[in-house]
């Protein structure tokens, strides 16, 4: 399926942005621009449906780090942030806030509050309800078309998606869930000296990278003896001219990278790899997998890359969205540009105006601005948000 529209309203630094997504999306700018406040709000999504939601944004703060953060009228417990997306015939919104009941507990007043949720099926220009939650009340229409109630099978923190039971029962809103549980997010790969990408692993036969590349040797392994060999091994040689990639065996049977580089009598073992190498090996097992993901989603992949790297890591970012649809964060204007040169897709650009995320030169909706917005608009958008929270 593919992504075709990405809202996010009142989200840390975010205060509306809403984006006309394509195969290919980098999202570029400076730091503390909101670039991975984006990609956290598309991450939600995925946390969502697999149930840890609340969990997740407990890690960051709870749900008062999670509301939009810049200048607002009124910081109210009735203040939400929402996320809204068009997935291919499907729209999913999901509003969280603080938890009416949970407000003066001692130990759980930072869990969120699922204050709406909502999905349609969209055909023939018709948009269908098939899930209607507003606070406490949950509606939901099963296969044959029959409103059910489902409001005492969700806690107030959840989504519904995660607590469905009977997918013949509802089988579009399975089709919806296992869309988000598809998408691979890719935030850090640990490049340390301690790293586990260093040391030799146990492995077995697997069809997509890990989201820590813990497993990035057996993913290796796959791509080259069931996967594209022959696109890994030229981007290898892309990247490191003359170089290749050996993924031996131990004594034990774990799993070991080796790299050959021209001009040394030896290969190098994964420990005596750069952070660079090491990284740059973690995108081609990202973005190489065995089972494309519909969304590869890839936080600053230029982390630890040397320059002569962005030019084969834009080419690889290209050719991958043949088969899955990418979202990129970066600082990189270079790569940005290199992605741009070679796929035509212009990257997102972020700026910071007022303590709030926006998008250069773009206005809602993915359509160009006038060059100067004036204030009367945001006055008027600020507005609007605080009537709707």
């Amino acid at each position: 399926m593919a992504l075709v529209d990405f809202k996010v309203n009142s989200y840390r630094s975010i205060k509306d942005v809403w984006l006309k997504l394509n195969p290919v999306n980098v999202v570029v700018g400076a730091n503390g621009s909101g670039k991975t406040n984006l990609y956290r709000a598309m991450y939600m999504l995925k946390l969502a449906a697999r149930g840890d939601l609340a969990r997740a944004l407990n890690e960051e703060g709870g749900i008062a780090s999670a509301l939009y953060a810049g200048a607002r009228k009124d910081f109210s417990k009735r203040a939400a942030f929402r996320i809204s997306v068009r997935v291919d015939k499907f729209e999913y919104n999901l509003e969280c806030g603080f938890s009416s009941t949970l407000i003066k507990s001692e130990h759980f007043s930072a869990d969120p509050e699922v204050k709406k949720e909502e999905v349609y099926f969209i055909e023939n220009g018709s948009r269908h309800m098939l899930l209607d939650r507003r606070r406490r009340s949950i509606m939901v229409w099963n296969a044959l078309g029959k409103k059910l109630d489902y409001t005492n099978e969700v806690r107030d923190n959840d989504s519904v998606l995660s607590n469905l039971s009977d997918p013949r029962s509802f089988p579009e809103l399975y089709t919806l869930r296992d869309e988000f549980l598809s998408w691979r997010f890719y935030h850090h790969f640990r490049t340390d000296l301690t790293s586990p990408l260093r040391k030799p692993q146990v492995g077995t036969f697997t069809r997509a990278l890990s989201d820590d590349a813990r497993d990035l040797a057996a993913m290796l392994a796959s791509i080259i003896e069931f996967g594209r060999s022959d696109e890994l091994f030229d981007y290898i040689d892309q990247a490191f001219p003359g170089s290749n990639l050996a993924i031996d065996l131990d004594s034990r049977g774990r799993f070991c990278i080796s790299m050959q580089f021209p001009g040394f009598a030896r290969p190098f073992q994964a420990h005596e790899l750069s952070d660079g190498t090491l990284q740059f090996l973690c995108l081609l097992a990202a973005l190489l997998p065995v089972e494309p993901a519909s969304l590869i989603a890839i936080n600053e992949p230029e982390t630890s890359l040397h320059p002569q790297l962005i030019a084969p890591l834009s080419r690889l970012i290209v050719d991958s969205a043949k088969t899955s649809q990418i979202w990129l964060t970066t600082h990189s204007r270079e790569l940005a540009d290199y992605v741009f040169d070679k796929s035509g897709y212009e990257p997102w650009e972020l700026t910071k105006k007022d303590g709030a995320t926006k998008l250069v030169g773009v206005g809602l909706g993915g359509y160009r601005d006038e060059a100067n917005e004036t204030d009367e608009t945001d006055e008027e958008s600020a507005e609007d948000q605080e009537d709707e929270a």
